[in-house]
């Protein structure tokens, strides 16, 4: 989830309009798309692996990187084939932690489990504590993602135990609803990403293959995913506000895969 205290949608796009032109080149970071790409072995992205993130408008296949993460739900098994076809391994974002009101699958969920808001406009939190009903809807998502082809999940809202849900959700009912969500992806083959929550890092960087995170260069908390690198795992990071000149240095020290990017997700990108 990106972050709630958010600027506007209108100057979040001032802000980063300064910045270059769409990048279809390649960037200069490592092009092996990782390791655990053999039969029955899940993908594990390496650190440093170049990405693009692309979560609105038409699909640019057009970047020139070795990973894609793209909308679960938006796109469909002839897209992925095609990235596929091109060299590309290809992640789907599916929201986990929050119950969206445009998903098709949005009249299934009780309104006993469908929290406040968390800051997005339809999106409201789930009781992750209540895994008798959660737990048969997003391995029916994550069915979805298999079916389609994806080579991994990015689980979104991850980290709802930091934030006002409507539930008393603890530390520990993340953790085990956490760890289901990277199991139910495994038993399907496909990778699982650890999404912001970086608080238990320490305590799930073992469960996830890779990491994804938003913003920890404007919140000085970029060295807390060391443990991923050091694991061999990518850490696909995200600005929205900062220059490139300013988190890009470290990025590279740190061996992260950092992009500068606008709110919307489209296809604009600047990789460090």
């Amino acid at each position: 989830m990106r972050r709630p205290t958010l600027l506007s949608p209108l100057l979040a796009l001032l802000l980063a309009g300064c910045a270059t032109a769409p990048d279809g080149g390649r960037d200069d970071r490592p092009d092996e798309a990782g390791a655990g790409t053999a039969d029955g072995e899940l993908w594990q992205p390496a650190p440093g692996i170049g990405w693009q993130w692309q979560l609105s408008g038409r699909l640019d296949t057009a970047v020139d990187v070795p990973v894609y993460d793209i909308d679960g739900f938006d796109h469909t098994a002839a897209t992925v084939a095609g990235l596929h076809d091109d060299g590309r391994k290809v992640i789907c974002y599916l929201s986990t932690g929050a119950w969206e009101d445009w998903r098709p699958d949005a009249a299934k969920f009780p309104a006993s489990v469908i929290g406040k808001g968390n800051g997005w406009e339809g999106e409201r939190w789930l009781d992750i504590r209540a895994l008798d009903v959660l737990e048969p809807l997003m391995a029916a998502r994550l069915d979805m993602c298999r079916e389609k082809g994806f080579d991994a999940v990015e689980p979104d809202n991850m980290d709802g135990y930091k934030n006002t849900t409507g539930f008393p959700v603890t530390a520990a009912d993340q953790l085990r609803y956490n760890r289901l969500i990277a199991e139910l992806a495994h038993d399907r083959g496909m990778s699982a990403g650890l999404k912001n929550d970086l608080d238990q890092i320490p305590e799930l960087v073992d469960d996830f293959d890779f990491a994804v995170n938003e913003q920890c260069a404007q919140y000085d908390e970029c060295a807390d995913l060391t443990p991923f690198i050091e694991a061999g795992k990518a850490v696909f990071h995200v600005e929205y506000e900062l220059p490139t000149s300013e988190f890009c240095a470290d990025s590279r020290r740190l061996r992260l895969s950092s992009l500068l990017k606008k709110y919307e997700l489209g296809v604009w990108r600047e990789a460090c």
